[in-house]
């Protein structure tokens, strides 16, 4: 990583083994945080997949995934390192997890519909994260959770609560921000924005900008921004301070794309095999 000026950055290289891979043989899962997402819905189960073993493989050390009780088989099978909650809801989330202070980092979004239930789901999750007292659990919020925000920002933007990550594509951060400043959106709302495009800048609500210069134009297919959701939840939940994990997980997902098209083409490029690379894209 290198200045480019007074708050902005250039992210082309991490000493990955010195933020990343320092682990004391002594501890525990419970010692790598305990990540909660929120995600999918009938027919989009494949995004909540995805995000999960991104998650999984960003080194979480617990990880609990809320579906609606048409994703428990799929996530089961899927992904059996990760615990099933169920929504009260069949086909979308309309609930919440009855004690939201176990998680150490919540995402929510990637496949969840923008349903009415589902709406007021995440409402009632911004009132209780922005009641909290004490240390605060980061909130992560990706697709349909922008979308909703989007839909109703002049109730929804003002519950965010410090510290939120939001990852939106161009046409999502319009819908949301219009043509503010994203610097200066980060600031006023005290929050973290990963503005995704061929150099995604991670802005800091204190007003720093890392420019990410890893990945390539393979990614540029489905389930990628899940991917990228599950890879910040994780390093979120491990107790990184959200502009750092949204940076950090910029950086291991473009970097995990860079060493699969290495031995494939970048047409050939999926989510999947991004988060496969992630086993070796931080050493």
């Amino acid at each position: 990583m290198r200045q480019a000026s007074e708050n902005t950055y250039i992210v082309d290289s991490l000493e990955m083994p010195e933020i990343f891979n320092r682990r004391n043989p002594e501890t525990t899962k419970k010692d790598y945080g305990h990540a909660l997402l929120i995600a999918g819905s009938l027919g989009k189960m494949g995004a909540a997949v995805l995000a999960a073993k991104a998650c999984m493989r960003s080194g979480v050390g617990l990880l609990t995934v809320h579906a609606p009780a048409c994703g428990m088989e799929v996530l089961q099978t899927a992904v059996p390192e990760a615990m099933v909650s169920i929504d009260k809801g069949d086909f979308f989330c309309t609930s919440l997890p009855e004690r939201l202070d176990h998680y150490s980092a919540i995402a929510v979004g990637p496949g969840i519909g923008t349903q009415k239930g589902t709406r007021k789901m995440l409402q009632k999750l911004l009132k209780a994260l922005a009641a909290q007292t004490g240390k605060r659990t980061t909130l992560i919020l990706d697709a349909d959770a922008l979308n909703i925000v989007a839909a109703d920002k002049k109730n929804l933007l003002p519950l965010l609560p410090i510290g939120t990550i939001l990852t939106p594509h161009e046409g999502e951060y319009h819908r949301i921000f219009g043509d503010g400043d994203a610097i200066q959106m980060a600031a006023q709302h005290k929050i973290t924005i990963v503005q995704k495009a061929h150099h995604t800048r991670t802005i800091s609500h204190k007003g720093q900008v890392f420019i990410n210069h890893t990945g390539n134009a393979g990614m540029a297919t489905a389930g990628c921004g899940d991917s990228l959701t599950g890879i910040i939840l994780g390093l979120a939940a491990q107790g990184f301070a959200p502009a750092v994990a949204a940076m950090l997980g910029v950086f291991l997902h473009g970097r995990a794309a860079d060493l699969a098209t290495k031995n494939q083409s970048q047409a050939s490029l999926i989510a999947s095999d991004i988060i496969e690379y992630l086993k070796i894209a931080a050493l």
